[in-house]
Formats: structure tokens, C-alpha cells, sequence
């Protein structure tokens, strides 16, 4: 099918070409709508989905037209179906009514095509109906099923838990649980205490269980709550009525008992409810923004007009001037704005435009890289935890063996002394296991969903906060996302005085030499002399003579009324009629649209002609003359005046001659206009002594071709340059995505001129860079290696279905990306669910686009994405921060009650088991809280997104863990040996032993309380307080950790197994932990290239998630902040638990 042509220019026919060879060929994937046995009508499923998707005067000609569907659908145009049909009379084959020569399956021929192999989700897999014998429309309901989509299941409160808990971290806590427990009951019930000694070795066990317990609850109420919410915000009735025509009557009937091949009516504010072609009315108008993303009201055109003109075009004559205009489809979930008329059913239910998007949606979403790669380090940590494990057994078991001859303790004592080395090897594996991290990516989220609400975000899956956070690319609609969906008077050129705006730069350049000519290059137009002024000044220029003139003729000219849209006073109707109207009412002071229609004495009408593109209204004057005021395509109104406006600040109305100068200065106008995607508008008028004039005398109702006849000789009033608007913080919006390495690229269903200028203005298009632009016809019918070769240069993509947007999505996924969609639409549901992060907007989004996002805008604004962006990269910075805070304890910990166990007499470790309790499970979650609530800072958007395949753990984040590991075992491993030697602790006596590892546990607790500090901060920046005083929540949290520390001391006593401490030793303490600051300032001097260069040499086990690609960027800080021409790679994101692991076999495989 043809380009749709760009606006203010003249249709080109010479670019329709007709193809029936290819009209019917299925798309990959769907060749199942083809197949139907025992198929009674012409036509499957698929055949009549061409017709839609996108719209194909190829398709609507290939099944023979109206003529051809009514036939092959066993139905009447005039009587509709028959209100008793059970089965229809005999079956008849697509031969029989599609044109000679039109192959059934396309490119396939009249064979039946077989699978391509690769399934698309937008093909709808309907559930099997039960169809009692002699059921009515038993056929159609078998062949085409019926016009309700199967219910989408909500999961009940324990499936939800069991998805939160099927997460191998929490896995993993539960084994080290249930050993712990297990073994602590026997400590606790079986083993020796010494009097007064508290039995509390069950405790550990039982606190991590909690702790599963905390997080498994918490996901999952989140979840339900959500689920519930929004399912109550989106809770609506479907079943309503409509009017459809059967047995030749019309009848009221249920929107679910809608049958293929109905005669449905259509009236003015209808939401169309399936799929179909039009058959007759009068000036019917739909607005197909939510469904296709078309911004302007589509007038429907007969479906025979449109299928004689496409008969003589394969006759061989020449194609009609507005071919590219014709449109006989009506597409479900548009709305009818005007006029009325009936259709006829082509396709409902699963098989409608609406429902293959509904049923699209209805996939579950796949995991996130971010929990892969937690569920990575997961394993790794089991078997690192379970290797030192096994290890110190081996070490502990070899020296019982050694020591058993010396050994002359009884069985059981020996026994005991066996069990005891056990459980020290198994401590190791409990210390190993995060317990904190599930329950720090758990806060930092719901934190993160908390503030971001705040920002007018409303998240809907918790894993979206994160997943945005490393978007790579966001593909974004254009109506009503980039722009308002709202055509406003933005530039005005009133006589040859005064104007207002339009003073931009063309955005698109012309390509040819003959475009050049036409648009002026060679200087036959004028530049434009008319003084350009600010909107309000221009006002306050106007006489009130040609404002009342404004206001009338643009009142008395438009079919457009008054009414209530989302409880505000708008105005309804064509949405250019609408912005001079808005513009009369907003800066000309006009009254009420009725009242200023009521007020012009009206004496003849003569309605819009697309031939002529104008359309006028005559007036009866005070003076007893007659105006007739014309509206219409600016330039075929100048050719048409031959005198302007003279001066529009004076109160009495005068003209001036209109020169060929100025003819040329003004179509210099009208073409600059153009040029900033500007639909341009004339308003003229011309005063006749009496009405009818001589020359049409006679004639009652006019049209346009009669009124030419006095079509001259008019007076130009003032051009209008109407656009639809970008949303004001857009384009800084975007310059913030590409200063945080976020490739923006739009998708739209408006023509690609105007695609093209629209990304140009609000700097997405940028050719100069690589940057393409392609229509979604020939981007649907790339080769899988072609569109992998194109994808990531492309920036528009114009004409698009929403197949086009699901390949563009999927495409881009597979490259490596993380998608964000962006949208209001119906048509862009099915991408913003397959997408990792799908954005509604709140207000002027659809249900069916709300209920497929993860995120919902609620102010409608794109530059709250930005907002995500930063809040969602701070969720994975706290994530990270969290992480090298708690590795750093757990390999500071393992070590020592390695190495302390080993070289101590009686296997024990210097921290006991409740000790580490309190380092390893209560700090760290504390920690978790204190790090998960850092707000992101300005900086955050400096830097490019991490890559998908990019280390959980980074180098720099390593060299952090590493280097504060060291400085921790050196300074309590010095402590522990060095007790006697330097601080003078008698170690024979027990008093002073315990003393001497209260001191040791003491400052090990201020090491980390320091070191968090440290963690603050990911990059190798010093400044660790930045930002801190933001963050009441890390005072508080590290009030109450400084403050369970002391009372530790103080009252700890024998649950503790420790003593108080005197001011020198507390002064130690202190003094020691602090050195972690100074040391980690040294440790971010080191350079990172060093540390990665020592990495292969020290053998660390570095799991497949930490390994790095050669010749990455080493420094995020120093990588250039402008994007490239080409995206970098996707990156990780993610959730806590196994949330949205079921893949859905619709979307085929899962990209990781």
C-alpha cells in the first residue's frame, strides 16, 4: 500500500501501486489463522485479519470487496444475518468471490501454507467452546468463536508466596536454616552448659527462618495489593448493549453475542467493539489515536466507492487523486466522533484487532537480568560456603585423628569433641550465606515505589523499578506521549501586518532540486516581511472588528461542539476545527461556540469537499448585506483572493490589494509552515449585495462545485499553522536520556514525513549520526539477520502496526537491550508487555494499555521517565552497595572462624555463634535499610547503563571487598594472636580471655559499622558523605546499630558469652574500626586496571557472572557522556525472587 501523504501537500498517485499477489500472504507465525476445517464461509481467520494490521486496500480488494464478504460470509448488507441461522447453506470457496487471478494464500499460491516455525504471541490460541447441537450460529462460532476474551486468572495469596519463595537465594537460607536449627536443638537439649550459661543455640536457626519468613510475606502482600488495586482501579462492565440489523429488523443485543458477518449500526461517541468494513452513512468520523496512534479524525469512506476505484485501477486506468485517502475499515477499540452509518463484522473476540492485543498481554514476564544473576551468585556462594566448609572439616577432622592417641577422654567426650568441629565446619556455611540480601533488593524496591509515587509514578511490578534503572533503549509512541494529543494554533500570519510564531527552522530539508524549486530555493517566493510579534502582543493588536470577524468565521465554519470529555468543558469534533476554536476562545475573548453561532444569521451552508478541501458559510450582515466566509487548504484559498486585510488594528475594516509580491511572501508562509510540520489553514471571506448572486440563482442545497462558481475575488483574513504540540519538558526529557546512555527511538502510525520532523524537533532523528527512519510495511519484512543489521540504527519507525512494535521489541531484545516502551494506546499494548519495562500514561492511557504496563505515568509526562531512570539506577546502586557490604563481612568472617578454629586447642572460633548471629544477620539487615534508602543523587545520570552481560560484581567493586577484607583480618587476626604480646591480657585466666574476645568481637562490629560508611559510595570518587544528609533513615538505622552495640556490651552478659569493656579498650575499638575510612579512601586510589591486571594472578574463583569482556570502558566516570550512533549492549536489571519466572509459551524463548 502507498505512503500516506505528508500534510499541506498535494497526494502523489503515482505511488499507489495494487498487489494482490502479496495481499494475502500470512505473516510468519500466523499461518494457524489459515487453517480451519471444514470451513463453510470463503474465508478463515487470517484471511480477514489482512484486512487490518495495517489497514490493506489490498487485502479489502483481493477478497472482493463488500460484494466479495458479503458472499463468502453467508450474510446481506441491507437484512444482516438471519435471527434463526443454526448452520449455514452449503459451503463456498474463496474462488467464488475473490477477483480472477487472486491467489488464496499470497506468495504461497492456492496452497495451504505450513508453519514457519516461529510462533507470534499476537496469534490468539482460543479456548474450545462447547456447541450444543442446533446451537444458533453454530458455524460462525466455531470458525470465527465469539466476541469475549477468555478471563485472565488472578493468582490467590499462596500462589504468590510460593512464587516470592521460589527464589534460590531463600533456597538457600531455608538449608542453611534447617541445618542450623537442627543442630542448635541438639546444642541446646543435648549438649553441656556451664551453670548460668543461657541455652540459645537454637536461636540462629530460628532467626533466619524469620527472616524468610519477613521476606517471603512482604513480596507477596506487595504483590496482592497491587493486583487487587489496580484490578478495582481498572474494574469496568463489558457487557453492554448494541444495535445491530438481523432479519432485516434492528435489534439491541449483547456485545458479546456479536457474530462475523453482523450489520452492526454505528452512531456518534460509540466505542467500536470488533472489527469490520464499512458499508454506508453519512460523515462518519472515527478517532483511531488509542488503536492505531493516528492523531486525526479518519472519515470512512462506502466500501463499494472504494473498491470501484480500486477496480479501475487493476483496469489499468489511472489511480484517483485521494486514493490514499480511502478507508472503508473500521478498527476495534476506535471511537466514533461523527455521523453515523453501518458495518460489517469481519472479526471478533481473540480474532479482532482488540482482542489479539488483549490475549497478547495476557503473557507473564520473564525474569530479570538482575535475578539471574543474583540466582548465579547464589550457587556460587553455596558452593564458595560449602568448599570452606568441607575444607576446615577435613583440616579440623585430620587434626582429631592426629591428637587421638594423646587424646584419654572418655567416648562420649570424644564424641562430643566430633560433633563440636562439626558444627564449627558448618558455621562457616551459615556465616557464607547472605541472609541480608534478599531482604535489601525487598526494601530497596518498596522504598523505591514509595518516592517514585511521589514522582508520579505508579508501579504496578516491582521488578520495574530496577529493570529501569539500566534501560538501554526507550521506544516511545509518538500521539499523546511525545506530543498532546491536542492540535493547537500555534503560529498565525493575519494579513500582511502581523503574525505570531511559526519562526523555526524547517526541519525537514528537501531532498531533490525540483523539491527546491517548489518550496522556493530558487527565490521566486518572497521571504516573509510580516512583522512577528509574542502571542499576547499580537492580541493586544486586534481591533475588536477583526477579532469578531475571527470568531464568526471560524464559529460558523466548523461542525465542532461544546461538551464534557473527563469532566472538563472541551470541545468536540474534528481536532483541527477544535484548535481554532480553543484559539478563538483562549486569546479572542469568543462566547460560547452556540451563542456565537446563533448570533451570525445564517442563510446557507456548503458542507467540506475534499476535492475543493474547503468548506463556507454565508451570513446575513447588520447592513443588510451578505459574508460569505470560507475555510479551507491555505494555498488554494490565496490562489482564489486578490485583496488582504490592510491593517487589522483598526476599528473600521479596510483591504489593500493583494500583489504578486505579496502572493509570493505568502505562499513563502504557508511553505515555511509546512516545513515545521504545521497543517496550514486559510480563513477568507467576500461581501455580496445579495444572496443567492445571480451566478447561482436557482440552486437550493450548494456544494463546493457550485459555490466555486463565486469562489473569487475573496478578501485573505489570516493563515493558521495548527500542530500537535510536544509536551513541554520533552525535549530536555531527552537530552537526559541520551546524556544517561539511553537510546530513544519513536514509534508511530503517522506518515514518516511527519514522523521524521516530529523526532527531529524533539532530537531523537538524528541522520547526521547514523540514524534511520522506516515505515513498518517494509520493516515487518526484514530477514531475522536484516532487521538485526538495521534495528539498532533505527530512530523512527513510522506507519507501524503493532506486530511492527512487537518485532521492533523482540528484535531489540534479542540484540541485548533492555526495552522501555512508552504509550497510551491500545495499539501499543502488546509491545509494552513484552518490553522489560512498559510506561501507560495515567490519564489519556487506555485500560488496555494500563493493564499491560509495568509502570503507569500518571502526569502523562515523558520526562517522568527520567525520573525512573534515576530512581530505578539507585535501586541498583543500592543493591551493589548492599552486596559489597555484605561480602566483605562474610569473607571476613569465614576466614576468621576458619583460621581461629583451626590454630584454637578446642576448635572453637573467636565470634560465636550468637555473635555472628548479631554481625551476620541483625547488622546486615539493618545495613540493608540503611543502604536501600540512599534517593538517587544528581550525578546518577551521568553515567552510561550498565551492559546486560556487564559483572553483578564489578573489578572496582572487588578491589572494595578484597582490600577492606584484608584490613579487617589483619587488624582482628593481629588482636587475636597478639593478645598477650601487645595489649597485655593474661589469656590463662578466663576473665581476661573473655575480655580479651569481647574485644576482638567489639572492634570487628565497628570495622563494619565504619565500612559502611565506605559502602556509600560504588565509583572511586572520595566524597562518601554526599547526599547523606538527605537521608534521615541512615542516621537513624546507624543510631540504632551504634546503640545495640553498646547495650551488647554492657548487657550482653552470658547470652554473648561476653564482659564490659573499659574506656581504653572502647577508644581501641572505635579508633580501629575508623580506620576502614582512610584505608578505603587508599583502596579507590588504587587504580582499577591494576586490580584487574592482579585478578587472574591471585587465582580468585570468579564466577561466569563477574567475568568482564576485554578492552570494556574502565572507568564509568571517564566514559563519554554523548551517545553513540550505535546502543550499547542491554544490561542487568531485577527482583528479589522468582516473581515473573513463567514464561508464557506464546512468547517462544526467554532473553537473557
Amino acid at each position: 500500500m502507498a505512503d500516506h501523504e505528508p500534510q499541506g501537500n498535494q497526494p502523489k498517485r503515482e505511488g499507489f501501486h495494487l498487489n494482490v499477489n502479496d495481499a494475502l500472504t500470512p505473516d510468519p507465525g500466523k499461518e494457524g489463522l489459515f487453517k480451519v476445517e471444514n470451513n463453510p464461509f470463503a474465508f478463515t481467520p487470517g484471511h480477514l485479519a489482512k484486512l487490518l494490521n495495517p489497514k490493506s486496500l489490498d487485502a479489502f480488494y483481493a477478497l472482493g470487496g463488500l460484494e466479495g464478504l458479503e458472499k463468502g460470509l453467508h450474510t446481506n448488507r441491507n437484512t444482516g444475518l438471519s435471527a434463526d441461522e443454526k448452520h449455514v447453506d452449503g459451503p463456498i470457496a474463496f474462488k467464488d468471490v475473490a477477483p480472477p487471478g487472486t491467489p488464496q494464500y499470497g506468495q504461497h499460491g492456492d496452497n495451504e501454507p505450513f508453519a514457519s516455525g516461529k510462533h507470534d504471541a499476537s496469534v490468539p490460541e482460543p479456548l474450545p467452546l462447547d456447541h450444543k447441537a442446533g446451537s444458533n450460529y453454530a458455524d460462525r462460532r466455531r470458525v470465527y468463536r465469539e466476541n469475549r476474551l477468555p478471563e485472565k486468572k488472578s493468582k490467590t495469596l499462596l500462589q504468590l508466596a510460593w512464587t516470592t519463595y521460589n527464589d534460590k537465594v531463600l533456597i538457600l537460607l531455608t538449608i542453611a536454616a534447617v541445618v542450623s536449627l537442627a543442630l542448635g536443638l541438639y546444642q541446646t537439649f543435648g549438649g553441656k552448659h556451664e551453670p548460668g550459661e543461657a541455652k540459645v543455640e537454637w536461636v540462629e536457626g530460628v532467626a533466619i527462618m524469620v527472616a524468610i519468613i519477613i521476606v517471603v510475606l512482604v513480596g507477596t502482600i506487595n504483590d496482592w495489593q497491587m493486583e487487587r488495586q489496580f484490578n478495582q482501579l481498572n474494574k469496568k462492565h463489558n457487557d453492554r448493549t448494541v444495535k445491530v440489523i438481523r432479519s432485516g429488523k434492528s435489534v439491541e443485543i449483547s456485545v458479546f453475542d456479536v457474530m462475523v458477518g453482523d450489520v452492526m449500526h454505528l452512531f456518534a461517541g460509540d466505542l467500536i467493539p470488533v472489527d469490520g468494513i464499512f458499508i454506508s452513512g453519512h460523515g462518519v468520523k472515527c478517532d483511531e489515536s488509542s488503536a492505531t496512534g493516528e492523531s486525526d479524525l479518519l472519515k470512512k469512506t462506502p466500501a463499494d466507492e472504494v473498491f470501484a476505484a480500486l477496480k479501475d485501477i487493476a483496469d489499468g486506468k489511472p489511480p484517483r487523486e485521494d486514493i490514499h485517502k480511502l478507508d472503508p475499515f473500521i478498527i476495534s477499540g476506535s471511537k466514533v466522533n461523527e455521523g453515523t452509518g453501518t458495518f460489517l463484522v469481519t472479526a471478533v473476540g481473540v480474532y479482532s484487532s482488540y482482542g489479539q492485543i488483549s490475549m497478547a498481554m495476557q503473557t507473564e514476564q520473564e525474569d530479570t537480568p538482575l535475578q539471574q544473576k543474583l540466582n548465579v551468585l547464589a550457587d556460587w556462594i553455596a558452593k564458595f560456603g560449602g568448599g570452606a566448609a568441607l575444607i576446615l572439616f577435613i583440616v579440623l577432622f585430620i587434626k582429631f585423628c592426629v591428637q587421638l592417641p594423646h587424646n584419654h577422654d572418655s567416648p562420649d567426650q570424644k564424641g562430643q569433641t566430633f560433633l563440636r568441629l562439626f558444627i564449627t565446619s558448618v558455621t562457616v556455611v551459615v556465616v557464607a550465606v547472605p541472609e541480608g540480601l534478599p531482604l535489601a533488593v525487598t526494601l530497596a524496591l518498596a522504598f523505591a515505589t514509595t518516592r517514585m509515587m511521589k514522582d508520579n509514578n505508579l508501579v504496578r511490578v516491582l521488578k520495574a523499578c530496577e529493570t529501569m534503572g539500566n534501560a538501554t533503549t526507550v521506544c516511545s509512541d509518538k500521539t499523546g506521549t511525545l506530543t498532546q494529543n491536542k492540535m493547537t494554533v500555534v503560529a498565525t500570519t493575519l494579513g500582511k501586518s502581523l503574525s505570531f510564531g511559526g519562526t523555526d527552522k524547517p526541519l525537514e530539508e528537501p531532498d531533490s532540486d525540483k523539491e527546491k524549486i517548489n518550496n522556493g530555493a530558487n527565490g521566486s517566493e518572497a521571504p516573509n516581511t510580516v512583522p512577528n510579534v509574542p502571542v499576547a502582543n499580537f492580541i493586544r493588536e486586534l481591533s475588536k472588528t477583526t477579532k469578531k470577524i475571527l470568531n464568526q468565521a471560524n464559529a460558523v465554519n466548523s461542525t465542532a461542539f461544546e461538551g464534557d470529555e473527563d469532566g472538563e468543558k472541551t470541545f468536540i469534533g474534528s481536532k483541527t476545527e477544535v484548535a481554532l476554536l480553543t484559539f478563538c476562545r483562549d486569546h479572542l475573548g469568543a462566547a460560547p461556540v452556540e451563542e456565537e453561532r446563533k448570533n451570525a444569521d445564517v442563510v446557507q451552508v456548503v458542507p467540506f469537499d475534499s476535492k475543493y478541501k474547503l468548506m463556507a458559510t454565508v451570513v446575513r450582515l447588520p447592513n443588510g448585506k451578505y459574508r460569505a466566509y470560507v475555510k479551507g487548504a491555505s494555498e488554494l484559498l490565496l490562489e482564489r483572493c486578490n485583496t488582504v486585510i490592510a491593517n487589522p488594528s483598526e476599528d473600521e475594516l479596510r483591504t489593500a490589494e493583494l500583489t504578486d509580491a505579496d502572493r509570493k511572501m505568502f505562499l513563502h508562509t504557508i511553505s515555511s509552515y509546512a516545513g515545521q510540520t504545521l497543517r496550514t489553514i486559510g480563513s477568507s471571506y467576500r461581501d455580496f449585495d445579495n444572496w443567492p448572486p445571480p451566478e447561482l440563482s436557482g440552486h437550493g442545497e450548494l456544494t463546493a462545485d457550485e459555490f466555486a462558481k463565486v469562489h473569487h475575488d475573496m478578501t485573505l483574513v489570516a493563515i493558521f499553522g495548527i500542530k500537535d504540540p510536544l509536551r513541554p519538558q520533552v525535549i530536555d526529557a531527552i537530552q537526559d536520556c541520551r546524556r544517561a546512555g539511553v537510546y530513544v527511538r519513536m514509534v508511530t502510525g503517522d506518515n514518516l514525513l511527519t514522523g521524521k520532523a516530529i523526532a527531529k524537533e524533539c532530537g531523537i532523528y538524528k541522520p547526521e549520526e547514523g540514524g534511520m527512519a522506516m515505515e513498518g510495511p517494509a520493516f515487518r519484512r526484514l530477514s531475522e539477520d536484516k532487521l538485526k543489521e538495521v534495528v539498532p540504527h533505527l530512530q523512527v519507525l513510522a506507519r507501524s502496526s503493532p506486530e511492527d512494535k512487537r518485532i521492533l521489541v523482540r528484535t531489540l531484545k534479542e540484540l541485548g537491550e533492555t526495552v522501555a516502551v512508552t504509550g497510551d494506546g491500545t495499539n501499543d499494548a502488546p509491545a509494552l508487555k513484552m518490553a522489560d519495562i512498559g510506561f501507560a500514561m495515567g490519564i489519556a492511557g487506555t485500560e488496555v494499555a494500563k493493564e499491560a504496563a509495568s509502570i503507569i505515568l500518571m502526569d502523562d509526562n515523558f520526562a517522568s521517565i527520567v525520573k525512573g531512570i534515576s530512581w530505578g539506577r539507585a535501586v541498583n546502586d543500592a543493591v551493589k552497595k548492599f552486596l559489597q557490604f555484605q561480602l566483605t563481612v562474610n569473607i571476613t568472617a569465614v576466614a576468621l572462624t576458619f583460621i581461629s578454629a583451626v590454630s584454637n586447642d578446642e576448635e572453637q572460633s573467636v565470634l560465636n555463634a550468637v555473635q555472628l548471629l548479631w554481625v551476620n544477620l541483625i547488622m546486615d539487615t539493618f545495613a540493608a535499610l540503611a543502604l536501600a534508602t540512599d534517593p538517587p543523587s544528581h550525578t546518577v545520570l551521568d553515567r552510561k547503563p550498565d551492559r546486560k552481560s556487564a559483572p553483578l560484581i564489578t573489578i572496582r567493586m572487588w578491589k572494595t571487598i578484597i582490600g577492606q577484607a584484608i584490613a579487617q583480618l589483619a587488624i582482628t587476626l593481629c588482636l587475636y594472636f597478639g593478645g598477650r604480646s601487645l595489649l597485655g591480657y593474661n589469656m590463662s585466666d578466663p576473665t581476661e580471655s573473655k575480655r580479651h574476645s569481647t574485644f576482638v568481637f567489639n572492634t570487628f562490629v565497628w570495622l563494619q559499622i565504619f565500612n559502611e560508611l565506605n559502602n556509600r559510595r560504588l565509583d572511586n570518587k572520595l566524597n562518601i558523605f554526599e547526599g547523606i544528609t538527605r537521608n534521615y533513615f541512615f542516621w537513624a538505622i546507624n543510631a540504632i546499630m551504634i546503640g545495640g552495640q553498646v547495650l551488647i556490651i554492657f548487657v550482653g552478659g552470658e547470652a554473648f558469652k561476653i564482659t564490659r569493656l573499659n574506656g581504653k579498650e572502647w577508644g581501641m575499638s572505635i579508633g580501629l574500626g575508623a580506620i576502614s575510612i582512610p584505608w578505603g579512601a587508599l583502596i579507590r586510589k588504587f587504580p582499577d586496571r591494576w586490580a584487574e591486571a592482579m585478578m587472574p594472578h591471585v587465582h580468585i574463583p570468579i564466577p561466569k557472572i563477574l567475568k568482564r569482556k576485554k578492552k570494556e570502558g574502565e572507568d564509568q566516570e571517564k566514559q563519554p557522556v554523548d551517545r553513540p550512533p550505535l546502543p550499547p549492549g542491554r544490561v542487568h536489571t531485577g527482583l528479589r525472587g522468582q516473581r515473573a519466572r513463567v514464561h508464557s509459551s506464546r512468547l517462544g524463548r526467554s532473553w537473557s
